[in-house]
């Protein structure tokens, strides 16, 4: 499966991994030689929670660099009258009489605390292309959708501030 990402997206990914490799590898290649100069490396806490740590960096670069591998560079340019990527969507819940705003984005910058939601999620998805006034099915699965209706939209851009998930 190809990951659709911005470039954006992308050079955030290459930033991280070069502060992996140029400062957090180091740190714990450092610190997991520290702790074997100690020592009975079966009892050693200090040397397990370094190498677990620099396992979970370099597992983390691998991530980053195979998702590199795999984009799919997407445009945020879409019709000023159709929802897009980044654009700041007011939605009423109509079963909740509820309204909310949320910001359509990539799967890589998914925040839902923060009302960031990722283009594939069931909401992002429904939203997507859609225009103000629309009264959109969220299909959850197969078994449960709602209805969301699209009060109004502004057209949003590419934020770099907007970090990466860490999952």
């Amino acid at each position: 499966m190809k990951d659709e990402l911005t470039q954006v997206d992308i050079d955030k990914m290459k930033e991280e991994i070069e502060y992996r490799r140029s400062v957090l590898a180091p740190k714990w290649r450092d610190a997991i030689k520290s702790a074997k100069e100690q020592g009975d490396l079966s009892e050693n806490d200090e040397y397990h929670s370094a190498r677990r740590e620099w396992r979970n960096n370099e597992s983390r670069i691998a991530y980053l660099e195979a998702m590199i591998k795999s984009a799919i560079v997407v445009s945020t340019d879409t019709d000023v009258n159709t929802i897009g990527l980044f654009d700041n969507v007011t939605l009423y819940y109509v079963e909740d009489d509820e309204t909310e705003t949320i910001r359509v984005v990539t799967t890589l910058r998914n925040d839902p605390s923060k009302g960031n939601i990722s283009k594939e999620s069931p909401l992002g998805k429904a939203v997507l292309g859609a225009h103000k006034g629309d009264t959109v099915t969220v299909n959850v699965n197969d078994t449960c959708s709602y209805e969301v209706q699209i009060v109004d939209f502004t057209k949003g851009e590419d934020d770099a501030s907007l970090e990466i998930s860490k999952f």
